[in-house]
């Protein structure tokens, strides 16, 4: 069983297209927060500490795919259920389920990379394998 994490989003207003609707690329937002928060939940410190420390800038989005099923409006709150379905070498798969209640509103997918500076241009990134400790803590 893979370890999921709920990041709780309460939708506003300002989140609404004009007929009261959640605008879908806020789906998009929302899934990002919880990539973040699935680490931090899972004991993996916020990525300027690992930039300090390892060198590790983050994981930066490569791919996204994403299936809308029900509305949801202002007022609201909604979850969105993130687990890393898939790692690879230097890149994992986070599966992000939007729930309300017991209705699955959207599903999505975000393959991602763990990066670090490039050695040769500091402006530039790199992907990098991903460091087995913080793994570990997310299985």
């Amino acid at each position: 069983m893979n370890r999921t994490h709920i990041h709780r989003v309460d939708v506003h207003f300002g989140d609404c297209d004009p007929a009261g609707i959640v605008f879908f690329p806020n789906f998009s937002r929302w899934m990002d927060e919880a990539s973040g928060a699935f680490f931090l939940a899972c004991g993996v410190p916020p990525w300027r500490e690992l930039l300090k420390d390892r060198g590790i800038v983050g994981t930066p989005l490569l791919e996204i795919h994403t299936r809308f099923i029900k509305p949801a409006t202002y007022g609201e709150t909604i979850e969105v259920h993130t687990s890393i379905e898939d790692w690879a070498a230097k890149t994992f798969r986070h599966r992000h389920i939007v729930r309300r209640g017991g209705d699955v509103l959207c599903e999505g997918t975000e393959v991602r990379a763990f990066v670090s500076r490039h050695p040769d241009d500091p402006d530039r990134i790199r992907a990098i394998t991903i460091p087995e400790d913080i793994k570990a803590l997310c299985l």
